[in-house]
């Protein structure tokens, strides 16, 4: 990693218990978060996805009335997307 996520000063990192952007305020990982990852893992998706999974599994204990499906798709299902499956 080269550093925290910053852009315009302000971190994309959760806050916790609630998962939402400290830049942003929306779901974390928020979009720019998202697009940070893709470009940072660019090559890695098993690392990537190994990561997120962490996530999923700290947003689970911190929001136990979320669906797991719900928490899924928030946290890993972007992390292959069409643009990073290409050459595979």
């Amino acid at each position: 990693m080269n550093g925290p996520p910053v852009v315009g000063g302000r971190m994309h990192v959760p806050i916790r218990p609630g998962w939402v952007c400290a830049a942003c305020g929306v779901a974390w990982p928020c979009s720019t978060r998202r697009q940070q990852l893709a470009d940072e893992y660019d090559g890695a998706a098993v690392s990537l996805a190994v990561l997120m999974s962490s996530y999923l599994l700290d947003a689970a204990a911190d929001l136990p009335l979320s669906q797991a499906g719900d928490l899924h798709v928030r946290f890993l299902g972007w992390v292959r997307g069409p643009a990073r499956d290409k050459g595979r």
